[in-house]
Order: C-alpha cells, then structure tokens, then sequence
C-alpha cells in the first residue's frame, strides 16, 4: 500500500473507531480557566487551551488594540516563549524555542493559522504579512509539540489567529492611527446576528514610508465571515479574506551602518515583496451531547512578485481538507476526553526567476512546476485516574511529498517523500482551581519545503537539492495560575534535536547560505510569564526568556552556541490607571546581545529600549490612544542574518562593507490614533 493510501486508511479508521465509541461517553468535565479575560470568546478559549500539559497562551484583542500593532511581533510581545524581532516594516523575525532559526526570509519552523486553517503553503513554508493584527478577536500560541490539535509537527509549535463573528463582535467598529514616517492605517467592520446566523465584515488599509530607505509599504485587505444556523446543535461558516500587500526591502545592512546610519536602505535592484492572495474556507460544527464534530474545505491562492538578487515569480494554489472529533465523558468511573483530526493540503506552485533589472524581469533563468502535499493525522486521549490528575498520550502522523520539475534544467528535477510519527505523553496536574502544574514529553518533525529543497549552486540553475528530516525529542516542565496578585505562566524545556535545517557552508569557501541538515543540536530554555496586580490602578506585565541553543560535538563547530537568538531577553510594561485613562511605561532589553555566527567569533552588543502607551476613553466606544517608540532614540541590531564567518567591518575594502547581516531597532517615532464602537 502506498504510504499516502496508508495515511488516508489511518485517518478514517480512527475516525470510525471514535464515532462508535460515543455511546459509551458521559458528560464532559469541567475545567477551570486559568487566564481571566474581558470577552466571553476569549474566555472560552482560554478554558479550552488550558487542559493542554504544556505551553501555551491566549492574547486577547484588548492587549494589542491600543498599539499600531503593524505585525504579530507587536501582537505577541507579550506572550511567553515567542521572539520576535522587526527587520522593517511588517517584515519580523518570528521564532520559539529556536524554530527557522537561521532562516533570513519568510518564515518556517511554525504552523500559522486564521481560523483554524493553516496559512502556510502546502510544502509548509509560509509568510507572516497576511495576518493583520487588528483583525483578530484573540491569538492563540502553542508552543512545541502542544500543536498536536492542529496538526502542527514543527519545533516551534502554531499560531492560530481568530477572526471576530457577528454574535461575538455585533455593531460598528472604525479605527484610524498614524504618526512617525508618514504613517496611516484605517479600519472599518461591522457585525451582524439574529437568530437564523450572523455576519462580520472588516477593511484595514495601511500606507508608511518606513524608518528606513526604500522600506516603504502599502496594503489593503479584506476579512469577512458568514454563519448559518443548521439547527440548535450544528452551524455552518464561510470565510473570505483578500490582500493585496506592496512592500520595498530596505534589507540588511553593515554592522557599522546599522549602528551608525540605521535610516539608510539597500535600493540595488529595486528590492520587494508584492503579494496579491485570496482565501476561502468553510467550516461545519455539530455539536452533541458528547463532545463536538468540526469539518471543512479551503482553498488559498497566491501571486508573488519579489525582486531581489533576482526577480522571482511565483503563482500558488493550495487546497484542503479538515475534520476533527472532541470526545468527553467517562469511563469506568474516570472523566475520559478524546481528539481526533486529519488535515490534508495539496499546493502547486508556478516558479520561475528573471534577471533582476532594476526591480523587473529580464532574461529567464529558471523555470520549474513545484507540487506538494502534506497530511498530518493526530489523536489524544486524556484520562483522569484520581481528581484534578490528567493523563494524556497522543500522536500525529505526518506524510509528505515534495516534487519538482525542472522545465529550465530537467536534469535537476526531483522529488522526495516523507513519513514519520510524533507522539506524544504529558501530564496535567491542578492541586487548587487556579493553579495548574504540566510536563510532557514529544517529538517533532520537520519536512523540509521547497525553500530547502530548490537551491541553487554557484553559477548553476535553481533545482532539487536532497535535505533530510528535522526531528526532535522535546522534554517539557511548567506551571500556569493566579494566585494574590500574581498570574504565571512558566515552561522549561529541552530539545535535542538531529538533522536541524540550517544555512551555512558545511566547508569553509562552499556555497553560503545554502540549507543543511545538522548533526547533532539542542535547545533548550526557559519561557516565563508573570503578571503582578500592585494595586487597583497598577498592573505590571512581564516576559522573559533565556535561549541556550548550540552544537552537540560539531565537527566543524564543536559545541558552539547557535546565531541569532540571544540569551537573555526581558520586556516589561508598567500600566498606571483605570480602563478610563491609563498610562503605560514600557521597556525591552536584552542584556547581551545574540551570536552573529556559527564560529562565534562576533557578539553585538545588547540594549534597553524605552517605549510608552496612553489611553483615553473619551466616552463608552470611543477611546483615544498614544504609542511611542524607542523614546531615547537608541542604536542598537535587532536582527540578524546567521553568518558562517562574520568579517569585521574594519577590514573591508572600498568594494566590500564587511558581512551585511544586520538589522537596526525601530527607530524613535510616535503614533496615536482613535478607536470608535457604536
């Protein structure tokens, strides 16, 4: 049997042996939600995420609506476990627990998902510029191996990020901020119900000229869904959303322009990243006496125009399909809960590249027809033996197959299939209702996608380029509650991973930046989260995380430390007031800088940046707000571009800048902006 007949064979016997098992289920659990939030929905799931043995984090609206929230780092910075770092405009730098660690572009390592449904390719690469944060009623993080329920099997885990609907954001909502660098973003949303079904529209348009040269940005997008009451018990929903995104790439700079000259750009070639692409989804839940049944389709189309060293083309379709089954009752006396889901995705991708002419197409250097599927089939079950004592133990298998046809160089097409099993055990235990304590124990897998699997050799055509599996066994501790004025959130973890996809040159002179599957690496940290109400007018938030990756007895880097992710990173945000009007301090600092390279022979330096919020509610649904930037106009790299071998500034020629790897903070600017509900 082949293993893609093998897979859909697994995937619909599990579900018949859970369908016939129903009958033998009582009433759910209860379960007490740790996070205390102000919206109902976001309560709900908070409660739900919270029976995971592991990592995980529900960010409501409220934490981010106040700011010119531009990306998910603005979105997340917040959230426990979750690095992020801006390179310019809405291009960030997302990774947990070192996932794409050395990736310098796009994204990989992460599940990112808009209602449940990934947005990543069907090859598993995805961009992050589609998701908007003012959009979203919450975010949704699970970090590592707590993915499991939507089909992620990555290193860093999924981000789920949810869309209000009619019944749970009714009414007007219009939104307009700007300020610093001629920037501007509008929105617009209205919702709707009754008691036949709802629906829920929003616009968001934004335009900036950046901190930066020729990092100038402007989109438009469209998120709307439409639900339809089947019944009491079963609804239907149809999601649409379209963008339409033109960003210019300031790119990476020197060390010494980064520090010295942050405002300068890269205009060589007129760099950029145009993207034009249109979502459609639908989902049915059916809700019944014993749990809950979820099923649906989608369909994601994709235009890329991205001028760089060349001009790359590429015009994409993904499709695919979802079910998922949630069981719970008893058995034999024990409160016993069930998961069950498949999600399969099938893309095909038109890639072609040009010579770059000032930003357009010249002659063709390559042509190829890129064909991928990826279905992940998972299940869970948890028991509970004795009160307040959970048991969990699930798994998620994976297949995947990748196939390129080289139409420019036929002699370099190729294809590679994947198959592998991640599973899964964890333990939750909850000694009082507002305290929770977790371990478990999962592995990963990581297909590598076209990105890793089309490289190009020096002087030669793009084509297919054999990179292995990423796999990793990640032991997980933690603890989440409240308890007086304290809420936590804390997680120790350690992967030891084999075959991590990173880019660097295996020998000294070879190819750079070019993807290879490590031997032996870890990573390793802890994630913590604490929250402390001082008084009834001061809430003090907090994240910090400490990031200990590196090589396990390398032969060419020994047990060095891995680049990009330093160490140490703290932010804190001291709120003083009332929902009436507030003021909120804010600082980010990273005591010790990140590695640049793999043969750790530089460091950049670390910082502290000093941010400020305020808000003003005028009167009910109408709210005024302020969010300043790096008020001291510090100088400082807050990304990185991994390095083999960084070369020193001081020793390059009038030719060569020294290793253009850097990214400066975000400059000094202020934004303000209205938000109105009616």
């Amino acid at each position: 049997m082949r293993p893609i007949h093998a897979a859909r064979s697994l995937s619909l016997c599990a579900l018949i042996l859970a369908l016939s098992a129903v009958p033998a289920f009582a009433e759910d659990a209860e379960h007490s939600a740790i996070i205390v939030t102000a919206s109902p929905a976001v309560e709900a799931a908070a409660a739900r995420v919270q029976r995971t043995p592991g990592g995980v984090d529900v960010i409501a609206a409220e934490a981010f609506e106040n700011k010119l929230a531009v990306s998910l780092r603005d979105a997340l910075a917040f959230s426990p476990g979750v690095y992020t770092q801006p390179r310019f405009g809405q291009e960030v730098r997302i990774s947990i627990r070192g996932s794409g660690l050395s990736r310098g572009y796009h994204m990989r390592g992460l599940t990112l998902l808009q209602d449940g449904v990934p947005i990543n390719s069907a090859d598993d690469n995805g961009d992050f510029q589609e998701l908007d944060p003012p959009l979203f009623q919450h975010i949704e993080v699970y970090r590592g191996g707590n993915a499991l329920r939507y089909g992620g099997s990555t290193l860093g885990g999924a981000i789920n990020a949810v869309t209000p609907t009619g019944r749970s954001a009714p009414g007007a909502e219009l939104r307009i901020d700007g300020g610093s660098f001629d920037t501007i973003r509008a929105k617009a949303a209205y919702g709707y119900a009754d008691d036949h079904g709802d629906a829920y529209a929003a616009l968001t348009a934004d335009r900036s000229d950046s901190d930066r040269a020729h990092g100038d940005r402007k989109a438009l997008r469209f998120n709307g869904n439409v639900g339809l009451k089947l019944s009491e018990h079963a609804e239907t929903r149809f999601y649409a959303s379209a963008q339409t995104i033109r960003q210019k790439l300031a790119g990476a700079l020197s060390e010494r322009d980064a520090l010295n000259n942050p405002a300068k750009g890269n205009v060589t070639g007129d760099q950029a990243r145009d993207i034009d692409s249109i979502r459609l989804q639908n989902r049915t839940t059916v809700d019944f006496s014993h749990g809950a049944l979820a099923f649906g389709l989608f369909y994601n189309a994709k235009s890329l125009s991205h001028p760089i060293y060349q001009v790359i083309d590429q015009k994409s379709e993904d499709r695919g399909v979802f079910a998922s089954l949630d069981l719970a009752g008893d058995l034999g006396g024990m409160p016993l809960e069930l998961t069950l889901g498949s999600q399969a995705r099938f893309g095909a991708v038109q890639a072609r590249q040009f010579v770059n002419t000032g930003g357009r197409s010249g002659a063709i250097t390559a042509n190829a027809r890129q064909k991928a599927q990826t279905i992940n089939s998972y299940g869970e079950a948890r028991i509970a033996p004795v009160a307040n004592l959970w048991l969990i133990a699930g798994g998620l298998y994976s297949h995947g197959e990748r196939r390129i046809a080289n139409r420019f160089a036929p002699a370099r097409s190729g294809n590679a299939d994947f198959d592998a099993f991640a599973p899964k055990v964890g333990l939750l235990y909850q000694p009082s209702p507002a305290v929770q304590l977790y371990a478990n124990y999962s592995r990963s897998v990581e297909m590598p996608g076209f990105g890793e699997l089309s490289q190009t050799p020096a002087g030669g055509a793009p084509g297919f380029t054999p990179v292995g599996l990423q796999r990793a066994w990640t032991a997980e501790v933690g603890t989440r509650g409240r308890r007086g004025i304290a809420r936590w959130d804390v997680s120790l973890y350690r992967a030891d991973i084999r075959g991590e996809m990173l880019q660097y040159s295996v020998v000294a002179g070879t190819i750079p930046a070019a993807t290879f599957n490590a031997d032996r690496t870890r990573h390793q940290g802890l994630e913590a989260g604490l929250d402390l109400i001082l008084a009834p007018w001061a809430t003090l938030r907090q994240v910090y995380s400490y990031s200990d990756f590196r090589f396990r007895d390398d032969m060419q880097f020994g047990d060095n430390r891995l680049p990009v992710v330093p160490r140490h990173a703290y932010r804190a945000e001291l709120t003083l007031g009332t929902d009436r009007l507030s003021l909120s301090p804010a600082i980010e600092w990273l005591p010790q800088g990140a590695w640049v390279d793999y043969a750790n022979t530089k460091r950049v330096g670390g910082y502290a940046m000093l941010n400020l919020g305020a808000q003003a509610q005028v009167r009910n649904g109408l709210t005024l707000f302020l969010d300043a930037r790096n008020l001291t106009a510090r100088r400082a790299i807050g990304d990185i571009s991994a390095l083999v071998r960084y070369t020193p500034d001081n020793a390059a020629t009038a030719a060569d800048e020294g290793s253009v790897a850097f990214y400066p903070v975000e400059r000094r600017a202020v934004y303000a902006g209205v938000r109105a509900h009616f």
